[in-house]
C-alpha cells in the first residue's frame, strides 16, 4: 500500500508520535498483532470482552440508532451593561435526533399510558457560572415534525461584570428519572460590546465573514426583540419565523454558474459581491442576490467594503434594468417576500428600504455530539462524548497505523474499524493512535476480490458507551494472482507488469478518496 498523510493543518502539534518516541521506559516495544512489535502503551480487550462486544458493535451500527445532540449558537455576543439584559440573538438551540431518545431511561421504570415527549430535560448557562436558576434556563423541548426535539434559551445574556473575551454554553441533559446523562460545551463565543461602524478592514479578520461560513439572518422592526423574526425554512419552504432559526452557508456566487452550482471561491464577503444562502439542513437555495450595506433604512449601492458580525445588511435581487434602484429580499409577517425599493432623493447611490427588508447578519456554529448506550451497563454519564475531526494514516503493507485527531479522548477509549477492534494507544486529550487491522478479519477471499472494503470508523468506551462517526476506512486491495490450477498456462509478464501499475495507481487514488469524511 501506498501510505498518503491526511493532515489537519489547523490542528495544534502534540506529543511525538509512536514512530518517533525516544528509548525510554514509557516506550517499550510491545507485541502488537500479528507479532507486530510497535513502541508505546498499546491496549486491546481480552478476547472473551472483544466477542461480547463485537456483536453489539454490528447491531449499532445496522440499526444506526444513535442519539445525537445538537447545539447551534452565534459566533459572537453583544455585552449587556448596567441592568440591560442584551439576550442572545439569535437564541441558542438544541436539536435531540434519533430513535434513542424514545427509549425509556431506566429499565423496568413504566411511563403512563399515552404519554409523550422527551425522555431528559435540558438546562442551559454559561461556563463558569455558579449554576444557580438565575443564570441558567431550563429548556422545553418540543417535537418537530422531522421527530427531533427542540429546545430553546431565550434570555441568556453576559453582563460587563463578566471580564471574559470568549466563552462557552453548557448543555446540561438529566433524564426523568433525576440520573445525570451528561454535560454537553459549545464552540467559543466573542465577546462584544457593539456592532462596530467603522470600515472594515482585512488586517483585522476576526469579525468578518467568510465565503463558506455559516449565518444567521434576522429581523427586528423598530428595534423591539418581540418583534424580531428569523429567516428560517419550514415545509419546504422559506419562512420569517418567530420561534425558530436557521443556518445558512453563505457562498460567493459566480454570475456564469447556474443556480446550485457553487465553484470553490474563497476570501471574505464583501458588500457589493453576488452571494447564496443555502439552508444547512435542507439544502433549499435562494436566488443568487447581492448583498448591500444598510445605514439609515437606505441600501448603500457603491460600498464595498467586508462585512461585519451584527452589521445591517439587505439583499438584492439582480437583473434590475438601468438605473433602477431593484427589489430586495423582505418579510411580510411570517412570510418571505420581495419588495421594490425606491430611489433615494438626495444621493443617487443610495436606495429607499422599509424595516422589513434590513437584516442583520451573524455567523453561527454548531456542534454535534453522538452516542448509543444500548452496549453500556453503565449509570455514568455519557460525556465528555470524544469528537473526532481528522484521520492521518502512516506506513503500509504489514504494519499501518491510523492517529485520530479530535476532542475530548481519554485512556478508555478503543477505536472500532467496522465490527474489529483495534489495538489502541492514547497519547493526549486531542489525539489517539491505532494499529489499522488486518484485512483478513474481514473475509478470508477480500486478497482474491480486488475490490475495496470501506469500514466506519467508531470509538467505544471501556464499559460499553459507543461513539459513532462520520469517517469511514477503505481498505485497497494490493494486486496478487488467484492460483491456477495445475497445468494452467502463466501470465505474460508484460501483462503483471500493467496490473501492478494500474493497482499502484488505484491505492493511490484511494487513500486520497477514502480517508475523508
Amino acid at each position: 500500500m501506498d501510505p498518503v498523510r491526511a493532515t489537519d493543518p489547523s490542528a495544534p502539534p502534540g506529543p511525538l508520535t509512536h514512530l518517533s518516541l525516544p528509548d525510554s521506559s514509557e516506550a517499550r516495544p510491545q507485541s502488537g498483532a500479528h507479532g507486530r512489535s510497535l513502541p508505546g502503551n498499546w491496549t486491546r480487550s481480552s478476547p472473551e470482552r472483544v466477542t461480547v462486544l463485537r456483536e453489539g458493535v454490528r447491531q449499532c451500527l445496522q440499526q444506526q440508532g444513535a442519539q445525537t445532540v445538537r447545539i447551534l449558537h452565534a459566533k459572537v455576543a453583544q455585552k449587556s451593561y448596567g441592568n440591560e439584559k442584551r439576550f442572545f440573538c439569535p437564541p441558542p438551540c438544541v436539536y435531540l435526533a434519533g430513535p434513542g431518545w424514545r427509549v425509556k431511561p431506566v429499565q423496568g421504570q413504566a411511563h403512563q399510558a399515552g404519554e409523550t415527549g422527551p425522555t431528559v430535560c435540558g438546562y442551559m448557562g454559561l461556563d463558569g457560572a455558579s449554576g444557580s436558576a438565575a443564570e441558567t434556563q431550563k429548556l422545553n423541548f418540543e417535537e418537530q415534525p422531522d421527530s427531533r426535539e427542540f429546545g430553546c434559551a431565550k434570555t441568556l445574556y453576559i453582563s460587563d461584570a463578566d471580564k471574559r473575551k470568549h466563552f462557552r454554553l453548557v448543555l446540561r441533559l438529566v433524564h426523568r428519572g433525576g440520573r445525570e446523562l451528561g454535560t454537553f460545551h459549545s464552540r467559543l463565543i466573542k465577546v462584544i460590546s457593539k456592532p462596530s461602524q467603522k470600515k472594515q478592514s482585512l488586517k483585522n479578520t476576526d469579525l468578518c465573514i467568510s465565503s463558506g461560513s455559516k449565518v444567521s439572518l434576522f429581523n427586528r422592526l423598530r428595534s423591539q426583540t418581540v418583534s424580531t423574526r428569523y429567516l428560517s425554512v419550514e415545509d419546504g419552504a422559506f419562512v420569517a419565523s418567530a420561534r425558530q432559526w436557521a443556518a445558512f452557508t453563505l457562498h460567493l456566487a459566480d454570475e456564469h454558474c447556474s443556480q446550485g452550482d457553487f465553484p470553490p471561491r474563497e476570501g471574505y464577503v464583501r458588500y457589493g459581491s453576488l452571494v447564496q444562502l443555502v439552508c444547512t439542513v435542507t439544502g433549499l437555495t435562494l436566488p443568487p442576490m447581492i448583498i448591500r450595506k444598510v445605514a439609515k433604512q437606505c441600501a448603500l449601492l457603491d460600498v464595498d467594503e467586508p462585512i461585519s458580525q451584527l452589521h445591517k445588511c439587505a439583499f438584492q435581487f439582480p437583473g434590475d434594468p438601468p438605473g433602477g434602484v431593484g427589489t430586495y429580499l423582505c418579510l411580510a409577517t411570517d412570510k418571505v417576500v420581495q419588495f421594490q425599493a425606491s430611489p433615494c432623493p438626495k444621493e443617487a447611490n443610495r436606495a429607499l428600504l422599509n424595516d422589513s427588508s434590513c437584516w442583520t447578519i451573524i455567523g453561527t456554529e454548531a456542534v454535534e455530539f453522538s452516542f448509543s448506550t444500548s452496549l453500556a451497563w453503565t449509570r455514568e454519564p455519557v460525556t465528555p462524548v470524544p469528537l473526532l475531526n481528522t484521520l492521518e494514516l502512516s506506513g503500509g503493507g504489514d504494519v499501518a497505523t491510523l492517529e485520530l485527531h479530535g476532542e475530548n479522548f481519554h485512556s478508555g477509549l478503543k477505536v472500532w474499524f467496522g465490527d474489529v477492534e483495534a489495538e489502541t494507544m492514547y497519547r493526549s486529550p486531542r489525539s489517539l493512535v491505532c494499529v489499522v487491522p488486518d484485512v483478513a478479519a474481514f473475509g478470508s477471499d477480500w486478497r482474491w476480490l480486488r475490490t475495496p472494503i470501506t469500514v466506519p470508523v467508531s470509538l467505544v468506551r471501556a464499559d460499553g458507551l459507543f461513539y459513532p462517526s462520520a469517517f469511514s476506512f477503505t481498505y485497497t486491495p494490493e494486486y496478487s494472482a488467484r492460483p491456477g490450477p495445475p497445468g494452467a498456462p502463466e501470465p505474460a509478464p508484460d501483462a503483471d507488469a500493467l496490473l501492478e501499475s494500474i493497482h499502484h495507481e488505484f491505492t493511490r487514488t484511494n487513500f486520497h478518496l477514502f480517508i475523508q469524511t
